[in-house]
């Protein structure tokens, strides 16, 4: 067999075995925790200082910026958690947020200021939020148009498209299950490359995305991107299998083939094998990062309890700047491709706002 011709992020050839950090593999980190920023006591001591200027200033949370506080040691370790997700492997975790002793709205106010570290917050939903809760209000995971963070089923591998970085803060753990994991997309799309190369330019062709109930004013309920996008030296990948087949319902929407199937059957498989994916599971003041453009996620199923009930807060974030993407992006990107202005959810009447509790 002829070997496999390869190529780097900022110079990618189409259907080549792409290397660079995001190329990695679960055997790359042995240790989990060594990964992490834990945070020290001298940081903790600067946040719960910044939590307090910020909320003692009465300044609604959205408007709050870099300004209005100070992290003298911290900001530093946290600028660099969000090149190391955006530049590096794709994903950062931090350990140690207090928020087993702060109220919700010093947890609100110490993630919105972790978030301004690495960008802008972009609406998540059609309700504006730019502060997610992830936690089940008990919506039917059955009913197609549920978006599943709102449940307790178990989230398939995908990424979140509207933003260029996701990031969660643990609040609370569930009785049992609610496992995260994470994989890299690059090297799925490697894996793909090598073993079953004719169903690459498949990912690279035409696929039809549902928007569920959050349609934009004069959008269609679906739009068209790829899985594998090329562009400007760029490998970014878009996937979620579920919002695939939602779109069937559409009869604009093109029926999806054997070799759809077959390729969406490898992707999943590749990106929930051991080798090329990383579980953990979040402990309370726990912050995960990860660049939509080349990680893929998951979440476990899980069962509450009384006493304890799984509960995270998220972000989507568009940093100042990031990789180039073609204009198809603009569809699930909130009318825009440019680095910084890009993301989100916009629907007519949604004003941006920061929800205390899950809605």
């Amino acid at each position: 067999m002829a070997e496999l011709k390869t190529s780097r992020q900022g110079a990618v050839e189409p259907f080549t075995v792409i290397e660079g950090p995001a190329a990695w593999t679960a055997s790359d980190f042995p240790v989990l925790e060594e990964t992490m920023l834990h945070l020290t006591p001298a940081h903790v001591a600067e946040l719960d200082a910044a939590v307090e200027q910020v909320l003692a200033s009465g300044k609604p949370l959205q408007h709050v910026d870099l300004s209005d506080f100070e992290l003298p040691t911290l900001s530093g370790p946290l600028v660099d958690v969000g090149q190391e997700a955006q530049f590096g492997r794709g994903w950062a975790l931090v350990r140690g947020v207090p928020v087993w002793r702060y109220s919700r709205q010093q947890q609100l106010a110490a993630y919105w200021i972790f978030g301004l570290h690495w960008g802008r917050a972009v609406p998540q939903n059609g309700k504006g939020h730019l502060i997610g809760h992830i936690k089940d209000i008990g919506h039917d995971p059955k009913d197609p148009l549920t978006r599943l963070y709102a449940t307790n089923a178990a989230q398939p591998w995908h990424n979140d498209g509207p933003a260029d970085l996701v990031s969660l803060l643990c609040l609370s753990n569930a009785e049992e299950g609610g496992d995260s994991g994470w994989s890299s997309s690059v090297s799925v799309h490697n894996e793909i490359v090598r073993r079953a190369p004719h169903l690459a330019p498949v990912l690279a062709g035409p696929w039809f995305f549902d928007r569920k109930s959050e349609v934009p004013n004069g959008k269609k309920p679906f739009f068209e991107i790829p899985v594998f996008n090329y562009h400007r030296g760029h490998l970014s990948v878009n996937y979620s299998d579920n919002y695939y087949l939602l779109s069937q319902r559409h009869a604009e929407v093109p029926k999806l083939q054997p070799h759809h199937h077959e390729a969406m059957a490898l992707f999943n498989q590749l990106a929930c094998s051991p080798e090329l994916s990383l579980r953990h599971v979040l402990q309370p003041g726990d912050v995960q990062l990860l660049s939509n453009h080349v990680c893929l996620h998951y979440r476990g199923a899980f069962t509450d309890s009384p006493e304890h009930t799984r509960h995270l807060l998220r972000l989507w974030v568009a940093p100042p700047t990031d990789r180039p993407l073609p204009e198809c992006y603009a569809e699930i990107m909130g009318g825009s491709v440019v680095p910084g202005k890009r993301g989100g959810i916009f629907i007519q009447g949604a004003q941006p706002n920061i929800p205390e509790e899950a809605e």
